[in-house]
C-alpha cells in the first residue's frame, strides 16, 4: 500500500513538472455513468485539465467496450481512432447498434495544442434501458380487492424469489400509474422521491432504472412496492380535478439479473404477486398524508413474511409504447434544518420555526399511547400578531397526520406528499417538544449546483440566497409556480421568465428537455400551447386554457436559450416542430400580421397602487405585449431554422418577423414616437425585442428612463417586463439606473422582500405589507421564483459572465462586468461543460482588481476598465509583456483582452490619463 501511495506522489510530481494534460468529468447524456438510457446515439462530453495557460484540444480518441476490464480491439463496439477536432462536448456515439439493457464502458484521450497527449481517462459507463416495448417482460398489475374509494389508501405489493447462482449484476426497471416506492429485502431502491415523476402520463410515462446488485443476496429475497395517488389520480390544481390520467393505480416492475456464468433471469410483475394496504391510509399532494402505524405490516419487506391473508393482483394490459426512459434529475432529500425556535403563539399554538421557507417535509420522533393522533400543519409565514397563517394556501390543507402504534419512540415522515413551509404547527402533542425530535428536510430535483454569486452588499447576497431557494422549492418534478397552495403547476410563463437565471444556478438541461417534450405532447392539434405543462385541464373549443403571449412562448424561448447556454443543437432539433406549430398558430389567429385574437395574462401582477388605478397604474395593453412576443417567437424560429440549415424556413420566418414589426409600428406607435401604453413594460419589450427602427430607440429609452423617474426610481413591471428591465437599461447605457432599481429597499422592489425577512422570492412585490397585513389571499405565494429572474442580470452584468452567442455553450466566453451601485466587489462562477468559469472584481481606491478563470479548450474576451492597456498588469507584470494575453481593442474606457485558458489576476488604474 505504501508503494502505491509513493507511486501516486511521484506521478503527481511528474504531471506538475511537465504540465501534462488530463481528461476528467466524463458525461454521457449530461450524466455521470447513467443507467437506463434509450437514446440510440448518446452524446458524450468531457473536460480537460492542465496547469498550462492557453490549453486547447486538437484531437481526441474514444473507445467503447462491452467489457469494463478490457479495451482489446476484439471487444470494442466502437472506436473513433484519432479524430482531429476541438470538440469535447456533445460528441455523438456512432458505433454499432446499442443493445437493450446492456452496459457499455468508455474512455477518452486527447491531444492538445502543445503537442501533448493525455493519459486515457478513467473508465466510465452507461447502461441502456429497455429500448423496445417488446423488451418489457413484466405485466401491469393492480390490486385485486375492493378499495376504500373515499380515502384511497396506498396499496402495497410484494413478491419473493430465490437466487441460487453467483450474481454479476442486477438492474430493476420500474414505473407506475401513480407514485411508487420500491424496496428489496427492506432496503429502498434508489434514493429518489415521487417516482416516476410527473409527466403527460397518457402520452409519455417515464420509467426509472436502478443498479440493485448490492440489494440482492444469495437465497431468498423479497420485493416490496408501495403506491401513492400523486398527480396520476389525486386532485390537481385549484379546481380539484381527480382521476385525470386514470382511476386505478398500477405497477410495472422488471428485475433483470445477470449471473457470472453469462446467463440471465428475470423477476417481473405478474399474477403471482400479492397485494393489500398498509399504514398509509390516505395520501394527497396538496392535503397531506395520514399514516396509522398500528396498521403497519411488520416484516412485509423481508423474505419469509407470511402473506397468506393478502389478496392477489389483477393483471392488466396497457400500451407500453408510451414508456420512455427517465433522464431528468429526480427529487431527493437534501438539506436538513433543525428548529430555529420552538414557541407558542398568542393563540397558544405550538409552532416550530425552521428559519427557511423550504419545500419538503418534517420528520418527527415521538413516543405516546397507541391511537394518539399527531397533526402537523405547515405555513410559510405568521400573521402580524404572530399567529399561524394558512389563508394563502386556499384549499390545500398541507397537513400530515401520524397515528402512533404506542411501543416506544416512533419516527414518522410522509412518503407521497410534500409541503411548502417555514413554520409548522403541531397539534395533540403531549409534553415538551425538543429540537432533537423534529427535523425539516428539503426535497428538490437533484440538479448539480453550477452557479455562485456574492458581492459586497449583504442584501444582494440574501437576494441571491432567496432566488436559489425559490428555485429549489419549485424545481421538484416539473418547474412549478409555487409549492404550497392548491396549485403547484408547471406554468409556462413562470418557467420561461426564470429559465436563464435557473440555468446559472443549476444544470437544468435534462430537467427542461424532458419538460419541453411534455409541452410538445400536450400542445393542441392547432399548435396552441397550454398555460400549464403537464396540462391537467380540459381546453375548450376556444382554447381558453392555452395560447397566452409570454406563457406559450416558452415553446420557442426556452429551447433557444437552452441552445445558447449549453451549446447542444439537439434541443432545437427535438423541439423544432413544436416551435413552428406555435408560431403558425399565432399567424392563424392574426390579421394583417397583428395578433388581435385570444386571451392573454398580460404583464401579470405589475404594480398597481391601491385606490389609484387610473393615474399611477402600470397596466400595459395586452395586444401590444402579444405583438412583441409574436415577433420574438418568429425571430427565434428563424434563427433556429438557420442553425438547423432549414434555409426556406429561415427566409419565411425572417420575413414574417419583419412584417410583424411593421404591423406593430403602425398599430402601437404614434408619429411622435409614443407607445399606446406609457409603461415600463411597453418600453422594455419594444427595446429588448428590437420592435422599432434604430432611429426611434433613443426616444423610447428616454421615455423609459423618464417613466422610472416618475415613479421615484422604482420599477412597476410585472412577470413579463421584469426579466428584461435591467438588461435593457444596461444595453442602452443606463446601468447606473438599473443598479438604482436593484438596490431600492421599499415597495416595489426586490430588496423590500429581503428587508421584510423573506428567504425565498414572493409572488407579489408586496405579499406582506409594511404594516404586517397580507395581499389578496386568493393569490399570494411566498415562494414563487418569477421575479427572481433578476439573477440573470446579476450574473451577466454585475459579475459579467456571458456566453458568446456566435459560439454558444461557453466555448467562447465574454467577461464584461459593469460596475455601479456602490458595490466594491463581486465574485461569480459557473460550472460549464468545459470546466469552471469565474469572474471576480474588487475596487480598492483608484484601482480595480479582476480575477478571471477560463477553462481549457475555451477562449475568452475580457473587458478591463482602463483608458489604455499600459495601465493594466497581470500578476504584477504589464500585460504588454505577456505572451498569453492579446490586446484586442481599446476605446478609452475599457480594454478588451483575448485570453486562452488559465487563471489571470488583473490590476488596472481607474484614473483618467
Amino acid at each position: 500500500m505504501k508503494k502505491h501511495f509513493l507511486f501516486i506522489a511521484v506521478l503527481a510530481f511528474h504531471l506538475c513538472i511537465h504540465g501534462q494534460v488530463k481528461v476528467e468529468n466524463l458525461l454521457c447524456e449530461n450524466v455521470i455513468n447513467p443507467i437506463g438510457i434509450d437514446i440510440t446515439k448518446p452524446l458524450m462530453s468531457w473536460s480537460l485539465l492542465s496547469d498550462k495557460r492557453g490549453t486547447s484540444q486538437t484531437a481526441y480518441e474514444i473507445m467503447v467496450s462491452n467489457d469494463m476490464d478490457s479495451f482489446d480491439v476484439k471487444k470494442l463496439v466502437w472506436t473513433t481512432k484519432k479524430i482531429f477536432s476541438s470538440q469535447s462536448v456533445h460528441v455523438p456515439y456512432l458505433g454499432a447498434t446499442l443493445q437493450s439493457g446492456t452496459k457499455y464502458f468508455w474512455k477518452v484521450r486527447v491531444w492538445d495544442n502543445f503537442g501533448r497527449v493525455s493519459p486515457w481517462s478513467v473508465t466510465s459507463y452507461w447502461q441502456m434501458g429497455l429500448t423496445n416495448k417488446e423488451d418489457w417482460k413484466a405485466k401491469w398489475i393492480q390490486i385485486a380487492f375492493e378499495e376504500d374509494s373515499v380515502n384511497r389508501p396506498s396499496p402495497i405489493f410484494r413478491k419473493e424469489f430465490t437466487i441460487t447462482k453467483k450474481i454479476k449484476s442486477a438492474t430493476a426497471f420500474i414505473t407506475s400509474h401513480g407514485l411508487y416506492e420500491g424496496a428489496i429485502n427492506g432496503k429502498k431502491i434508489g434514493d429518489a422521491f415521487f417516482t416516476p415523476g410527473w409527466s403527460s402520463y397518457n402520452k409519455r410515462l417515464q420509467y426509472q432504472s436502478y443498479d440493485v446488485t448490492s440489494l440482492i443476496k444469495s437465497g431468498g429475497n423479497a420485493i416490496g412496492v408501495t403506491l401513492g395517488n400523486g398527480w396520476y389520480r389525486g386532485p390537481v390544481g385549484w379546481i380539484g380535478n381527480k382521476n385525470i390520467y386514470g382511476k386505478e393505480l398500477g405497477l410495472l416492475f422488471q428485475l433483470q439479473i445477470e449471473y457470472s456464468d453469462g446467463t440471465k433471469s428475470f423477476v417481473t410483475s405478474d399474477g403471482s404477486w400479492k397485494s393489500t394496504i398498509g399504514s398509509i391510509r390516505s395520501s394527497d399532494i396538496y392535503n397531506g398524508e395520514t399514516i396509522d402505524a398500528r396498521k403497519e405490516k411488520v416484516g412485509w419487506l423481508q423474505y419469509g413474511y407470511g402473506d397468506s391473508d393478502w389478496f392477489g393482483v389483477n393483471v392488466k394490459e396497457f400500451d407500453n409504447s408510451i414508456l420512455v426512459a427517465s433522464y431528468k434529475e429526480l427529487p431527493k432529500r437534501k438539506e436538513s434544518f433543525k428548529p430555529l425556535k420552538i414557541s407558542r403563539t398568542p393563540k397558544n399554538e405550538l409552532i416550530v420555526d425552521f428559519g427557511q421557507n423550504l419545500v419538503g417535509f418534517v420528520q418527527l420522533r415521538i413516543s405516546g399511547s397507541a391511537g394518539d393522533s399527531i397533526i402537523i400543519s405547515h405555513a410559510e409565514v405568521l400573521d402580524k400578531a404572530g399567529n399561524f397563517y394558512t389563508d394563502n394556501l386556499r384549499k390545500a390543507k398541507q397537513q400530515n397526520i401520524f397515528v402512533l402504534k404506542g411501543n416506544g419512540i416512533e419516527t414518522f415522515e410522509p412518503h407521497f406528499t410534500y409541503q411548502g413551509f417555514r413554520y409548522v404547527r403541531i397539534d395533540n402533542y403531549q409534553g415538551d417538544l425538543k429540537p432533537e425530535d423534529i427535523t425539516a428536510y428539503a426535497l428538490y430535483a437533484d440538479l448539480e449546483q453550477t452557479g455562485s454569486f456574492n458581492c459586497s452588499n449583504p442584501l444582494l447576497n440574501q437576494l441571491q440566497h432567496n432566488i436559489q431557494w425559490g428555485q429549489k422549492g419549485n424545481y421538484l418534478s416539473v418547474p412549478t409556480d409555487c409549492p404550497q397552495r392548491d396549485e403547484r403547476l408547471g406554468w409556462t410563463g413562470d418557467a420561461q421568465v426564470f429559465f436563464r437565471t435557473g440555468a446559472f444556478n443549476m444544470h437544468s438541461y435534462n430537467f427542461f428537455s424532458d419538460w419541453l417534450k411534455d409541452l410538445a405532447a400536450d400542445q393542441t392539434e392547432n399548435g396552441s400551447v397550454p398555460h400549464t405543462i403537464p396540462n391537467p385541464f380540459i381546453i375548450g373549443e376556444n382554447n381558453d386554457g392555452s395560447g397566452s403571449a409570454g406563457w406559450s412562448d416558452a415553446s420557442t424561448i426556452i429551447p433557444w436559450d437552452m441552445y445558447l447556454f449549453y451549446g447542444n443543437k439537439r434541443i432545437l432539433e427535438e423541439q423544432y416542430s413544436s416551435m413552428k406549430a406555435w408560431v403558425d398558430f399565432i399567424t392563424s389567429k392574426s390579421k394583417n400580421y397583428l395578433w388581435v385574437n385570444g386571451w392573454h395574462f398580460g404583464d401579470w401582477l405589475s404594480y398597481i397602487p391601491e385606490n389609484d388605478w387610473q393615474e399611477k397604474g402600470a397596466r400595459t395593453d395586452k395586444q401590444l405585449i402579444a405583438q412583441c412576443f409574436y415577433a420574438h417567437s418568429a425571430e427565434l424560429l428563424a434563427k433556429t431554422a438557420q442553425t438547423l440549415n432549414k434555409i426556406d424556413d429561415f427566409k419565411m420566418y425572417s420575413d414574417l418577423s419583419a412584417e410583424i414589426k411593421k404591423a406593430y409600428l403602425n398599430e402601437y406607435v404614434t408619429g411622435n414616437t409614443r407607445l399606446i401604453s406609457n409603461t415600463q413594460t411597453a418600453y422594455v419589450l419594444a427595446l429588448h425585442f428590437d420592435m422599432l427602427p434604430e432611429s426611434m430607440r433613443p426616444k423610447i429609452i428616454e421615455r423609459l428612463v423618464q417613466n422610472i423617474y416618475d415613479y421615484n426610481d422604482h420599477l412597476t413591471t410585472g412577470f413579463l417586463g421584469t426579466p428584461y428591465l435591467c438588461h435593457v437599461l444596461s444595453r442602452f447605457g443606463h446601468t447606473d439606473l438599473a443598479y438604482k432599481l436593484l438596490l431600492q429597499t421599499d415597495y416595489p422592489s426586490w430588496l423590500y422582500q429581503v428587508k421584510a425577512g423573506a428567504t425565498t422570492i414572493w409572488e407579489r412585490w408586496d405579499g406582506q405589507k409594511p404594516d404586517g397585513s397580507f395581499q389578496d389571499i386568493g393569490m399570494n405565494s411566498f415562494n414563487h421564483y418569477a421575479y427572481g429572474a433578476i439573477g440573470d442580470w446579476m450574473y451577466r452584468i454585475v459579475a459579467g459572465l456571458n456566453p458568446n452567442d456566435a459560439n454558444p455553450g461557453y466555448k467562447e466566453i465574454i467577461i464584461k462586468p459593469q460596475f455601479g451601485g456602490g458595490l466594491t466587489s463581486a465574485d461569480a462562477s459557473l460550472l460549464t461543460f468545459y470546466g469552471r468559469v469565474r469572474s471576480a472584481w474588487k475596487i480598492e481606491g483608484d484601482k480595480i482588481n479582476m480575477t478571471v478563470e477560463i477553462p481549457c479548450n475555451t477562449t475568452a474576451s475580457v473587458f478591463v476598465p482602463a483608458t489604455t492597456a499600459s495601465l493594466i498588469t497581470e500578476s504584477g507584470k504589464s500585460i504588454l509583456k505577456s505572451k498569453d494575453i492579446v490586446v484586442k481593442n481599446e476605446d478609452g474606457k475599457v480594454v478588451e483582452l483575448e485570453l486562452g485558458s488559465g487563471k489571470y489576476v488583473f490590476t488596472a488604474s481607474m484614473k483618467q490619463d
